[in-house]
């Protein structure tokens, strides 16, 4: 059965009860993929880790002068 096959069930199951129907497939998807980059950060908080730029910090570690480096201006 599809997601969509599932959805359509869940919605005619929800009319003959008289209850809310199920948000639409896809519909929170970016809603979903924030709150796990927030739980990450809460995870690094709580462990006692930088919350962010651990990527830029491993690269200025490995690669020297990286953090010198000044941004290049927008276009």
């Amino acid at each position: 059965m599809s997601i969509t096959q599932q959805y359509l069930l869940d919605s005619y199951r929800a009319a003959q009860h008289d209850e809310r129907t199920p948000p639409a497939p896809g519909r929170q998807d970016w809603q979903v993929i924030r709150e796990v980059r927030d739980y990450g950060r809460f995870r690094a908080v709580v462990e006692e880790r930088p919350a962010h730029g651990r990527v830029r910090a491993a690269v200025a570690r490995l690669i020297p002068g990286f953090a010198a480096r000044t941004p290049r201006p927008h276009r």
